[in-house]
């Protein structure tokens, strides 16, 4: 139980900290476009009225030069109860680097931090701030890389089955001569039952994108195209979107930085599924505004990556579908935060005995993969 008398006055805030890490991946990886072999996650901690607050995105160091470099200046001594006055502040004050990339990554990860400090602040986990609608998440199992064997891939596929998981998600476009096969895989091993994904993370033309998703659905049932073409292609996602076998759905958002882009997006109906991800799109403040967009839109939301911190927020969001389950992701948020909660029933649960998000950064476990 918490302190229902906490103070929801003024709180200046006193301390800003950040940190930069690179996290081995635990094998190479590539997709149909990057191939990696580490993740890199920025981490921010305010501290204001006796509480603390914790944020990250999943960006490259030059995100905490902008938050170190320049809303350290914004942030001091302003009030982290405030918080969509100091999110605007924020954009402002980065208005010459551009509103998109590393600065709404940046932004993204101040937010967050200002939503867990003020659900603190009040003695509240932060799904009961939001508020919630719902009481669990179900999630997509994520992973599925091109640089995986196809006995890989559906160990991936399979140990995810074992914890409830219903729907899974793999990469293709690396190799096209392939992914037939590998699409094959995926579904021997996930069973006729289960929901098949398959994101090409803008390898594709147009016509290619219809060619793969009318074969795949038709060998291997896929009902999930993810990002075939180029965020800015609207046009082009229109003319996919209208083509594709009945079953297919086509999934688009997660390079999406702010809510204009979104709304865009829907109104070219060029998506069947929103992805938004809240270290990109202007943190929590952002992900609810994108939330209602789809409300108004009957569009459903799916979140990208970072499923612990997207948590309290999707349990919050009218139209949200599913988070994705991001090996990597997971990965990172188990080993180096406490209080991260497991699947159960293909499902994350919010820990409501802990206030705000309820994570915790291990800065000390963290520290030799610091950039």
């Amino acid at each position: 139980m918490f302190a229902t008398t906490a103070s929801s006055t003024a709180a200046p805030i006193e301390r800003l900290r950040v940190g930069a890490f690179r996290i081995p991946t635990d094998f190479p990886e590539s997709d149909g476009t990057l191939e990696w072999s580490a993740t890199e996650i920025v981490v921010v901690e305010l501290a204001a009225g006796g509480e603390t607050g914790l944020g990250y995105t999943y960006a490259s160091a030059g995100a905490a030069q902008l938050i170190e470099g320049e809303l350290a200046a914004v942030l001091s001594d302003r009030d982290a109860m405030q918080i969509e006055a100091l999110n605007a502040a924020m954009f402002a004050r980065l208005r010459n680097q551009g509103r998109q990339g590393l600065t709404a990554m940046a932004v993204s990860a101040v937010d967050t931090a200002l939503w867990d400090l003020k659900a603190r602040r009040l003695g509240l986990p932060l799904v009961r701030l939001l508020p919630a609608v719902r009481e669990a998440v179900p999630v997509y199992g994520s992973g599925g890389f091109t640089s995986y064997s196809d006995g890989q891939l559906q160990d991936q596929f399979r140990h995810w089955a074992e914890q409830g998981v219903h729907d899974f998600k793999m990469k293709i476009g690396r190799d096209p001569g392939r992914d037939s096969a590998r699409v094959r895989a995926a579904r021997k091993a996930v069973g006729t039952g289960a929901g098949l994904f398959v994101d090409a993370n803008s390898a594709y033309t147009p016509r290619q994108a219809l060619d793969c998703a009318r074969r795949f659905a038709e060998e291997a049932d896929i009902s999930w195209l993810e990002e075939p073409l180029p965020p800015e292609d609207l046009a082009g996602m229109r003319f996919v979107r209208r083509r594709l076998p009945p079953k297919v759905e086509l999934a688009e958002g997660e390079y999406g930085y702010e809510p204009a882009y979104f709304h865009r997006m829907i109104v070219a109906d060029a998506v069947d599924v929103v992805m938004a991800d809240v270290t990109r799109c202007g943190g929590i403040t952002g992900l609810l505004k994108i939330g209602a967009l789809c409300e108004a839109a009957a569009r459903p939301l799916s979140t990208h990556g970072a499923p612990l911190l997207h948590l309290p927020a999707a349990c919050a969001l009218p139209p949200f579908r599913h988070a994705e389950y991001f090996h990597d992701h997971v990965r990172i948020e188990h080993r180096f935060f406490d209080g991260a909660p497991g699947l159960r029933d293909g499902c994350l649960h919010p820990d409501l005995s802990r206030p705000g998000h309820g994570l915790e950064f291990k800065w000390a476990d963290a520290e030799k993969y610091s950039v």
